[in-house]
């Protein structure tokens, strides 16, 4: 108890409580902006973080990374453009919403659901931490292979369209993602020649080309474009109690997911969106609405979000070990401070360590008045001319794409990928599915390489570790499942009818 009482003590600094205002106002500005992602709010804050006590710095990481988060969902609602990777899986089920008049109820789902996937997420840290720190070590590079595997199937699941087009376009971004360095070799690969490609395609690029400037494109392309909505935002929270016990399940089953991934080194709040966003797809009693305006996939998804970013805390805390490249940065700043992560941070910290909780529980909260200011803010881009809002988008994905490479080299990335949506799109192959194939290629690729110099070579541990073989015993039925589906529906419709006894 005097733990934590302390811990409040800790907390209610000044210091640390303009910490986690002013972080939390710069996330959510970062956060929204195309191109920059929540690693890159966090990365930019660490000078910063020089000058602050420990608490007051870890306290800007956390809240800065909480806002990105959510954020980045704002973007992607109103103009169709994901403001970090983890906002692409449901993008264009929030725009589909926002062209039908629901643009506030949309970014409402995002913002409640990412605080209460927040805040479970937090408690899940604070309870499950050392047992989930235990499954979490158990992951190898078996597992995480199928795991990689699983994320990648994600792709037909999510899809409006074929998918036979939605695997040709994941293939596609597998593709892509072998560009640079071969693993392990380091000779290059599909370079041309080329310095600049011998780093790989970075996602960031990828994705704003794909969906900001591909958007852009389109706009050109269109004349008489179909006008979006104009009309004055009502409650930002109006409907999200409702939605709470209709989807109540689908809320669950998103931070169960966020937390079990989140826990998971190097898997993080992208992986987390596409797996939910995919099962709520699958499991919904209504799947035909889905890619239609529907938010089911958001209510699951945005909770997953938030949930996995306070879950990764977990490995990083207690062994030092990054859930995800936020909590990579986190680490280096808790050395910094004299917050070695370790099992004694739990015992010779303790306090410390209730003061982490009570700032994550704090940020989570306060995301939602600062959030609703956000999205009151940022509706101002609904009742704006779309020819004013077009160069704008056009400025900000050029100076986004500038910042992840510091180099002119991913401003033309930007614009190759946004060429290569814009024909995707017209000819309807889903450009999510490239993106998810770009993201998660390198992991695929590094797991099983890693998997088999350890084996020599053989397949064996791939099936026979116990967590590896219920890894790829759901990853087969996930692949036979459809094919099983097919042939049902064909033998039901090839039987010939009962003939009744005359």
């Amino acid at each position: 108890m005097n733990d934590l009482l302390e811990g409040f003590r800790l907390v209610g600094q000044m210091d640390v409580l303009i910490a986690i205002l002013a972080s939390s106002i710069y996330g959510l500005v970062v956060g929204s902006l195309p191109g920059l992602s929540a690693t890159m709010a966090t990365a930019l804050l660490v000078p910063v973080t020089f000058y602050l006590s420990p608490i007051a710095a870890v306290a800007t990481i956390i809240s800065a990374s909480a806002m990105a988060i959510f954020s980045g969902d704002i973007p992607g609602c109103l103009l169709r453009i994901p403001g970090t990777p983890a906002s692409a899986a449901y993008t264009d089920e929030a725009y589909a919403m926002t062209r039908k008049g629901q643009a506030e109820l949309a970014l409402g789902t995002g913002l409640w659901f990412s605080a209460v996937g927040g805040i479970i997420g937090t408690l899940s840290l604070v309870v499950m931490a050392p047992l989930l720190a235990e499954v979490a070590l158990n992951f190898s590079s078996y597992e995480y292979f199928w795991l990689a595997v699983l994320g990648l199937m994600c792709a037909t699941l999510v899809a409006r369209s074929s998918p036979v087009k939605a695997i040709a376009s994941m293939l596609l971004g597998l593709l892509v993602s072998c560009i640079g360095m071969e693993n392990p070799a380091g000779a290059p690969r599909f370079t041309w020649g080329q310095p600049d490609l011998l780093g790989g395609i970075e996602p960031l690029p990828a994705l704003v080309g794909v969906f900001a400037l591909s958007e852009v494109m389109r706009a050109l392309a269109t004349f008489d474009p179909p006008p979006l909505p104009r009309r004055k935002f009502g409650s930002i929270m109006a409907g999200q109690w409702a939605l709470t016990k209709i989807y109540q399940w689908p809320m669950w089953r998103g931070n169960v997911i966020g937390i079990i991934i989140g826990v998971l080194p190097g898997a993080g709040a992208d992986m987390a969106a596409w797996v939910s966003y995919a099962m709520s797809k699958r499991f919904s009693k209504t799947p035909e609405k889905f890619g239609t305006g529907h938010p089911e996939g958001l209510v699951e998804a945005g909770a997953s979000n938030n949930a996995s970013l306070a879950s990764g805390w977990v490995p990083a805390l207690l062994f030092g070990i990054p859930g995800d490249t936020i909590t990579a940065i986190a680490i280096g700043v808790l050395y910094m401070k004299g917050l070695n992560p370790g099992p004694t941070l739990f015992t010779e910290r303790a306090s410390s360590m209730y003061a982490l909780y009570i700032i994550f529980i704090l940020a989570n909260i306060i995301m939602i008045p600062l959030g609703i200011i956000m999205i009151r803010l940022a509706a101002h881009v609904l009742r704006a001319p779309r020819a004013s809002i077009m160069p704008i988008i056009l400025m900000l994905c050029a100076v986004g794409a500038f910042a992840t490479g510091n180099n002119m080299f991913s401003v033309l990335m930007v614009g190759f990928f946004g060429v290569v949506g814009y024909v995707m799109e017209r000819n309807g192959y889903p450009v999510a599915a490239l993106v998810l194939g770009i993201v998660m290629g390198s992991m695929v690729e590094q797991s099983f390489v890693t998997s088999l110099i350890k084996s020599d070579n053989s397949l064996l541990p791939f099936i026979d570790r116990p967590i590896s073989g219920v890894l790829a015993a759901i990853t087969a039925g996930a692949l036979l499942w459809p094919v099983g589906a097919w042939l049902l529906r064909r033998r039901t419709r090839t039987r010939p009818p009962l003939q009744r006894p005359a």
